[in-house]
């Protein structure tokens, strides 16, 4: 075993065959959950894992399963293997994508050698794991492990209107397996770091030490659209300066705190959204992480204080609607 050995440039050329798909006319990588790019994507994973002589498997929610059992091992729980291939919009080709095409490679690899395992081992590709077309994220997985239920996932309504019940038939990868019916020995996901601390430290391999709690909000401050240039500074009900006040708060506090608390405004609308209108509506999302329990429930707290209190200082009435909530 100890000359076992993969095959990289199998593994990197179908990384770079993997990120050529769903290129968009910039050029950037969207392969949104269930869109027509994600089936591309699918389709080509599935190519793979029946080139590789595997069992192909996909559960009710999407996932996907190449299973490698040789005889005698069949009613053993498999070590499981794997991650994701959907995308956010304007992606690297290496994340969740390294990981489901790294565990093939290793299942390949094992085969060609003539090695048996005890147990089968297996690779999975879950669905809708960034969560950018249908909340929450790392749904699939979610699902899978028994977090979420089946039709409540399936019942997702995306930005676009989907539902991803419906977008999983179109797109034909709508499975009969009930999620979690491959119950896992153990599990390993091989991922690239999402943030820049192992580069810059010059480590190449860390393992996670913790899951970070995760606070999604979708955020409405409603004020009066008036005309730029005659409404006096002092008379304006003005939604999209509130909303810049929200954004400065949130990261004024996380920079200034000594914990690992990070908060992010990603997606920002404004109503009527012309330039010489001041903005009658500004809605935002806000997300909240942290790997401490106590923490982040206080950060929410601090946002809503601040929501309230910014509410009487601008004059303008806020609402706020939970996306999604995960415990560390």
């Amino acid at each position: 075993m100890s000359n076992i050995s993969i095959d990289a440039s199998r593994l990197l050329g179908r990384i770079a065959e993997l990120g050529a798909i769903g290129r968009d006319a910039d050029g950037r990588l969207v392969r949104l959950a269930a869109s027509d790019t994600d089936k591309l994507g699918r389709d080509r994973l599935v190519t793979w894992i029946e080139a590789a002589g595997l069992e192909l498997a996909i559960d009710r929610i999407g996932n996907i399963f190449g299973i490698w059992a040789p005889a005698g091992t069949e009613d053993r729980p498999p070590l499981l293997l794997g991650s994701h291939i959907d995308t956010v919009i304007d992606a690297g080709i290496y994340d969740g994508c390294y990981g489901v095409l790294s565990a093939l490679e290793v299942i390949e690899t094992l085969k060609a050698s003539g090695f048996t395992p005890s147990r089968p081992i297996a690779v999975a590709a879950f669905t809708n794991e960034e969560g950018v077309r249908y909340a929450p994220d790392m749904m699939g997985s979610l699902v899978y492990a028994g977090g979420l239920d089946v039709e409540t996932a399936l019942a997702a309504t995306g930005t676009d209107g989907s539902l991803l019940g419906d977008e999983l038939k179109r797109i034909g990868y709508a499975g009969e397996k009930e999620p979690g019916f491959l119950e896992p020995h153990a599990y390993i996901e091989l991922h690239i770091e999402q943030g820049p601390v192992l580069e810059r430290e010059g480590i190449p391999l860390g393992a996670v030490e913790n899951l970070q709690g995760i606070s999604w909000q979708r955020v409405t401050i409603e004020g009066d659209a008036n005309h730029a240039g005659t409404t006096p500074m002092t008379m304006r009900r003005d939604a999209g300066h509130a909303s810049a006040r929200v954004i400065t708060f949130l990261r004024g506090r996380a920079m200034a705190s000594n914990t690992p608390t990070v908060a992010t405004v990603g997606c920002m609308e404004f109503q009527p959204n012309a330039i010489n209108v001041i903005p009658s509506r500004a809605i935002f999302t806000v997300d909240l992480r942290d790997p401490d329990e106590d923490r982040l429930r206080e950060e929410e707290a601090a946002l809503a204080r601040f929501l309230e209190s910014l509410a009487v200082e601008e004059q303008v009435t806020i609402s706020a609607e939970r996306l999604a909530r995960f415990e560390p």
